[in-house]
């Protein structure tokens, strides 16, 4: 089956793109709800979500390289899971992105609004959604391209962060001596002050903020030797992701008392830039962040189109015209249908106001969390086809702690978000079975 998509994307392309889709609010903004539900024991929440992330893309990374024609994520579990998994897994990925493209564009909408407190927010989110359709429409590579500086600036910052917090903790010690500068963490409740629930629950946040680093595997048929590129950017990108939240959320906790950047009107970054006294520094990370949400929305909106074209380019009818390619080999109405939910995103957030943020929040995490199990049962399945018996391990065991973290959601997600996300799952598993019971009846 002929790939008409243009491999324009290169392995610095895809590197960048892995950390800016795992670096973005959850860091800049979501870093100070994380630690006022775990405290200082945050930093073992985010610990655990890295180490099973560096499993779950090393499975990722097997996968690519074990197919020889692969296109994204269900043409890469297809082998392993069936035909029925990998529809599910594509769909499930389709309405994640759909999601969270709303979440982050009424997120956007609302840090912008500080700039501009008399524009409404439908009229910031009419922007994102113009600018990101112009992008994704052009070129892929002009996707790539755009997603490679914003990760760049985010990044810039992050390590600015890590810079003046090594400074401010030395001079700290200088004047106050090793065990008082770190004896903070732990001087409101202890190192766990709400307990192993506060860990548990902590641990949506994290899921919802690692989420977004399997995004290359959709990239596979867009680019250049996808079997070196994508593998040596998964195994580059592993320790700098685990090392832009665990390293800044540490000298976070050094720097500050737990319970005053849990409690903070702003984020945790502000806070230090403030203390180093740089000049408009809440205008500065502000920027930082809405540049975060826009390469959200814009790796979202190149996610969801082109899972997309994928799932219906085989199709019949009217399905069909969903993916038709233009003169740049970008799948245009895909890209034109996904940004289109945008727009329900402002109606929703018209009535549920800042309620919306957190229902999609909570929702997604089940999604990303169902998302690396796949992934993972996926690898485990290979790793016993090729009978690797480290790789048996460490698959198990990171299907064993996910299933765990999806016990902890389930019992601290609100009910009604959890009804919400189980009826979109049903949707999903009904519509392949209609489907499946048409290609029979056409058959015979």
């Amino acid at each position: 089956m002929k790939n008409n998509l243009q491999k324009q994307m290169t392995s610095r392309h895809i590197t960048m793109l892995a950390l800016g889709g795992a670096i973005g609010a959850g860091l800049f903004k979501g870093s100070g709800e994380a630690i006022g539900i775990a405290g200082p024991s945050v930093l073992l929440a985010f610990l655990l979500g890295g180490l099973v992330l560096f499993i779950v893309m090393s499975g990722l990374g097997r996968l690519v390289i074990a197919n020889d024609n692969v296109h994204g994520l269900s043409g890469i579990i297809q082998p392993f899971l069936g035909e029925r998994s990998a529809d599910f897994i594509d769909w499930l990925y389709w309405s994640l992105w759909m999601i969270n493209i709303i979440a982050e564009a009424v997120a956007a909408a609302s840090f912008l609004q500080l700039w501009f407190p008399h524009v409404p927010a439908w009229l910031f989110v009419f922007f994102l959604a113009i600018l990101t359709t112009l992008i994704n429409l052009y070129s892929v590579k002009l996707f790539a391209e755009t997603e490679y500086w914003l990760a760049f600036a985010k990044i810039t910052v992050i390590v600015l962060l890590i810079i003046f917090g090594l400074f401010l903790i030395g001079k700290e010690m200088h004047t106050l001596g090793f065990l008082s500068t770190f004896q903070r963490m732990n001087a409101h409740g202890g190192f766990t002050p709400n307990g192993l629930k506060g860990l548990m629950s902590s641990l949506l946040v994290v899921i919802y903020s690692y989420g977004g680093s399997e995004l290359i595997a959709i990239t596979v048929s867009e680019t250049e030797d996808p079997k070196t590129a994508i593998p040596k950017a998964i195994k580059g990108v592993m320790g700098r992701i685990i090392s832009f939240y665990i390293i800044p959320m540490l000298l976070l906790l050094i720097i500050y008392p737990w319970n005053m950047l849990a409690h903070s009107n702003v984020s945790p970054f502000v806070l230090v830039f403030e203390k180093m006294h740089i000049p408009f520094a809440s205008d500065i990370v502000n920027f930082v962040i809405v540049l975060a949400l826009f390469s959200s929305i814009n790796s979202g909106v190149y996610a969801s189109s082109r899972t997309l074209y994928f799932r219906l380019k085989d199709a019949k009818g009217i399905s069909k015209g969903l993916s038709v390619l233009n003169k740049h080999q970008v799948p245009q109405r895909a890209v034109l249908f996904c940004t289109g939910t945008l727009y329900v995103g402002v109606v929703l957030s018209y009535f549920l106001g800042d309620k919306l943020f957190n229902y999609l929040v909570g929702s997604l995490s089940y999604s990303v969390l169902l998302t690396w199990l796949m992934i993972t049962f996926a690898a485990l399945v290979l790793a016993w086809k090729s009978g690797t018996k480290a790789e048996i391990f460490f698959s198990g065991l990171a299907i064993l702690v996910l299933l765990l973290i999806l016990i902890g959601i389930l019992l601290s997600n609100p009910l009604s978000v959890t009804i919400m996300t189980a009826v979109i799952y049903l949707i999903i598993l009904l519509s392949y079975q209609k489907k499946h019971y048409h290609a029979l009846t056409d058959h015979t």
